[in-house]
């Protein structure tokens, strides 16, 4: 069977594009991968969403962008896709063993946050351990926080944080940041923003239904010695990586491997692909954009249908 469009990822890009495409009458069919509702589903309060006063779980705002697209005929499949073939038309996507052939592809895998790999990480995030200072700072007013990280981001994350927090600790694993000068200076400057050096987190206290995050415990690179901390929250700013090997022989990428796209578009560098969200948007990196792109791509996917006919 041809299908008309076939998305691969969900998340509010995803989502929104399955709403649009399935408004249209094109009938999508989304792969929903290891994370259905993408990064949202590990968030547990979103309070910047428009339109919801009180906040909502992230859980349920990205069950309700599902059920809205599925209500105008989006399928949703929940397999990971293990390989693509854009080299000629149809483009062939395959997943759980079998090919899906599709006249567009609209892709929106997202980027996942680079994690510390420990066992309490997962299990705490959302409880005090963050990988947005943008989506989840407003939750730490008057507390104590550490920026895990060294680089631009995390001179970003911890900038953007004493705006909310009443003291704000980089932890760096070595004696200098990679990050730029500008950044650095701009961190460095403000009065709210300690530095610990040559260290790193080997472990992560607390209870995930109970008071969330309370102790970290910081391991001195040099002397090895370990101290633990009483903090309110932990934001690892070191970076994204985007979800796009499987496409990396196709398309192109920028350096970090973001999905490249036409400006003032979704278009990707092959005709009939397109790419949306987190996938190709390294800056804003919010809910809101993220949906914003999804219905951009949806609209250049239902334009370049009805030129192909």
């Amino acid at each position: 069977m041809l299908h008309k469009v076939i998305i691969i990822g969900t998340g509010p890009a995803g989502l929104t594009a399955a709403l649009y495409t399935a408004r249209a009458n094109l009938k999508p069919l989304i792969f929903e991968g290891p994370q259905p509702g993408g990064q949202l589903t590990i968030t547990t309060d979103v309070e910047n969403y428009p339109g919801f006063p009180d906040g909502i779980m992230g859980p349920d705002l990205m069950n309700n962008f599902r059920k809205q697209a599925q209500r105008f005929g989006a399928e949703t499949l929940n397999f990971m896709v293990d390989s693509v073939d854009f080299s000629s038309k149809p483009f062939k996507v395959t997943a759980g063993s079998k090919e899906y052939q599709a006249e567009s592809i609209i892709i929106s895998t997202g980027a996942s946050a680079r994690l510390l790999g420990l066992e309490n990480e997962r299990k705490l995030m959302g409880y005090g351990v963050s990988a947005c200072a943008t989506c989840d700072g407003f939750f730490f007013k008057d507390k104590e926080v550490f920026v895990i990280g060294g680089g631009d981001s995390a001179m970003e994350e911890a900038t953007f944080l004493t705006k909310f927090a009443s003291s704000v600790t980089i932890v760096h694993r070595r004696n200098e940041f990679r990050a730029s000068k500008i950044m650095q200076d701009k961190a460095l400057s403000n009065e709210k923003i300690k530095v610990i050096w040559n260290a790193e987190v080997v472990d992560l206290i607390g209870e995930p239904n109970k008071n969330g995050l309370e102790k970290v415990i910081l391991k001195d690179t040099v002397s090895k010695d370990e101290t633990i901390y009483k903090i309110d929250g932990l934001f690892l700013g070191i970076g994204h990586i985007p979800n796009s090997h499987i496409f990396k022989k196709y398309l192109n990428l920028d350096d970090k491997g973001y999905i490249l796209t036409q400006p003032d578009s979704t278009k990707t560098s092959i005709d009939g692909v397109f790419a949306c969200g987190d996938i190709q948007d390294k800056i804003y990196m919010q809910a809101v954009t993220a949906a914003g792109t999804g219905c951009m791509a949806a609209i250049d996917t239902e334009k370049y249908l009805e030129d192909l006919h």
